[in-house]
């Protein structure tokens, strides 16, 4: 698995910025890398698509948020009570 941050991939927050009225948690789409990786250019819209706010992010201010298991394996474990 790679950390490596990719344009388009959704990411969140990690730290509150009441500057920008973004909350930790908050979930945008990374849309321009910057300065070779170590920036990000970072969209977060609203419920109905609408952009609110676009700002440059450090990797440490966003993680990307990830669909797919660790393993690869799609198959649920059956738990039997």
């Amino acid at each position: 698995m790679t950390d490596t941050i990719k344009l388009l991939d959704v990411v969140a927050l990690t730290a509150d910025l009441p500057e920008y009225n973004l909350r930790r948690g908050q979930v945008g789409t990374v849309v321009e890398i910057l300065a070779e990786g170590n920036a990000f250019e970072v969209e977060f819209c609203d419920r109905e698509g609408r952009m609110f706010e676009s700002i440059g992010l450090r990797p440490d201010q966003i993680m990307v948020l990830r669909y797919d298991p660790v393993n690869g394996n799609s198959e649920k474990e059956t738990v039997l009570v």
